[in-house]
């Protein structure tokens, strides 16, 4: 009496209306990749052969900004002469740039 009658709307099947609905997101995740976590990567394995290339006498700067000498090298920590009879202790991963030969004249 107060309730209509409903009736059933015919059925409509589209193959491709899924896959449609999926497409801009899959997109997403492709874009993210190539302009976010592609680069990383190639920046990580880059500075992991950079950490991996240190020897005695390089010259750096760490990631803190202190330039000078590398006069140990150990498995996780390189003494560094940052001034004439100053030797301090950092971690290798904290070195982020080997400057040429000859740029900390200084020392």
């Amino acid at each position: 009496m107060l309730i209509s009658t409903a009736y059933a709307q015919t059925a409509t099947t589209d193959p491709t209306s899924g896959l449609m609905q999926l497409l801009p997101i899959v997109l997403m995740f492709v874009v993210l990749y190539f302009l976010m976590i592609r680069p990383q990567m190639k920046r990580q394995k880059e500075h992991k052969a950079l950490v991996e290339a240190l020897a005695k006498g390089d010259e750096v700067i760490t990631g803190g900004g202190i330039a000078g000498r590398i006069t140990k090298v150990g498995d996780t920590f390189i003494g560094l002469e940052v001034a004439d009879a100053v030797e301090i202790h950092v971690q290798r991963q904290a070195v982020q740039v080997v400057l040429p030969k000859g740029t900390l004249r200084s020392l």
